[in-house]
């Protein structure tokens, strides 16, 4: 247990560097300077319920393989999801692998009494009130934070989608930052995160990139598996139809 607190501590102290210090601004040559934003630092529950999913994990014969890409501002592709147990073991992964990544949830999820722990495992909120800008929503998060690695599950369900949203795309392309497939693989018991991909515009041709990292990859219910492009960006009978 002592290797498990040093890691969630060097977590907790690198999520504590994040201090406030205002807004993106300009530099004097016109570049885009990042800010360090703060999260809430996790507090007795968060870190009680972040070492039991790592517990559970690691008893389950789970194990973190390869390393973070830098810099850490992107968007971690969680797919194929499965099972109720692709969450757990997700968040089992990330503690293993040192990092505090966040993700949407909507805005009713962040007020008293759950709002802080919601914030403290990673959340932001999102105003679903306002759909079509929840895109504009994470792109300004990217714009204000130095470091964001924001996990989207593009299937938007646990069984077998037609195809994939195309949401995390969108919020790639307008933010300027790469995508990373965050993988878990049933079959080796091994998870982490693929190399980084960034958007081209082309949707077909970049989700071709990201199919060849998940093709290998057994999920759960090996039935729901991504078995070919078509299943991330629909036939082309649907495009024709859409």
């Amino acid at each position: 247990m002592k290797a498990e607190e040093a890691k969630e501590q060097k977590a907790e102290r690198a999520a504590s560097r994040l201090r406030p210090r205002g807004l993106s601004r300009k530099g004097c040559e016109g570049e885009t300077i990042l800010t360090a934003i703060a999260d809430d630092p996790p507090g007795l529950v968060a870190r009680a319920v972040r070492r039991l999913l790592l517990l559970l994990y690691r008893m389950r014969g789970w194990k973190a393989v390869g390393e973070v890409p830098e810099p850490r501002r992107f968007i971690i592709i969680a797919a194929p999801h499965t099972s109720n147990w692709d969450f757990v073991n997700y968040l089992g992964l990330t503690a293993d692998l040192g990092i505090r990544p966040h993700f949407m949830g909507k805005l009713s999820l962040f007020r008293w009494p759950i709002g802080g722990f919601m914030r403290q495992m990673g959340g932001v909120p999102v105003d679903r009130a306002h759909a079509s800008n929840a895109v504009q929503q994470m792109v300004d998060e990217f714009a204000r934070r130095a470091e964001f690695m924001l996990t989207v599950a593009p299937e938007g369900t646990r069984g077998k989608a037609r195809k994939w949203r195309t949401g995390f795309y969108q919020i790639a392309l307008a933010a300027k930052v790469p995508m990373v497939v965050g993988l878990m693989d049933y079959g080796t018991k091994t998870g982490g995160l693929g190399p980084l991909i960034w958007p081209t515009g082309d949707f077909r041709a970049d989700m071709t990139r990201v199919f060849d990292v998940y093709k290998s990859c057994i999920p759960k219910f090996p039935e729901r598996a991504v078995r070919s492009i078509d299943d991330i960006v629909g036939t082309e009978e649907e495009g024709a139809r859409g």
